[in-house]
This record gives C-alpha cells, structure tokens and sequence, in this order.
C-alpha cells in the first residue's frame, strides 16, 4: 500500500493549481481528488518503498547465501573428482588373458 501522506501531497498540489475562484471548494475537491487517487491506485498493485527495501535486503542476503552454496558444491565436486581419480589410480592392473 502506499504511504497516504504521499496522496494527500498529489492531491494538494492538484487543488493549488486551480484557479482562485475555485478555492472555495478547495477542501471538497481535495477530499475528492484523494479519494479518487486512493481508489486508482489500491487496483494497481504497488508496495511500499519500505516494503521494496525488506524486499530487496531479501533478495540480496538470498543472492548472497546463493553465491556460497555453489563455491560449496564446486568444491565438493572437485574433491570427489579427486577421489575418484585416486581410487582408479590405486586399482591394480587385470591380468591379461592370453587365450
């Protein structure tokens, strides 16, 4: 949702530039024009700011735990090559059959 001080500042800055004669009805079409707002943008789906920044401190600690788990899985994949190499390395040799 977004922060309703930020509809009342759109809502004044639209009233205020209305001429003179019409400041009369200032405070009816502010309320108006806030209610409106409000109605438009709660179909949109839109976050906060300080819900986009949980957001994206999520997204970066997730990136972050990522990035780890695949230095993780590299190296455990390097030592299991290395195993498998020594275990082929230490088995003997067959004997041939010669006939």
């Amino acid at each position: 949702m977004i922060d309703p001080k930020a509809f009342d500042d759109l809502a004044k800055r639209f009233t205020e530039a209305l001429p003179p004669s019409f400041r009369q009805f200032q405070a009816d079409i502010e309320k108006n024009v806030h209610a409106a707002l409000q109605a438009t943008f709660s179909k949109l789906d839109l976050v906060t700011r300080e819900e986009f920044e949980v957001q994206q401190g999520v997204l970066a600690r997730t990136r972050s735990k990522l990035e780890e788990l695949e230095k993780q899985v590299a190296e455990l994949e390097k030592q299991a090559l290395g195993t498998k190499r020594r275990k082929s390395a230490e088995k003997p040799a067959e004997p041939e059959n010669d006939g």
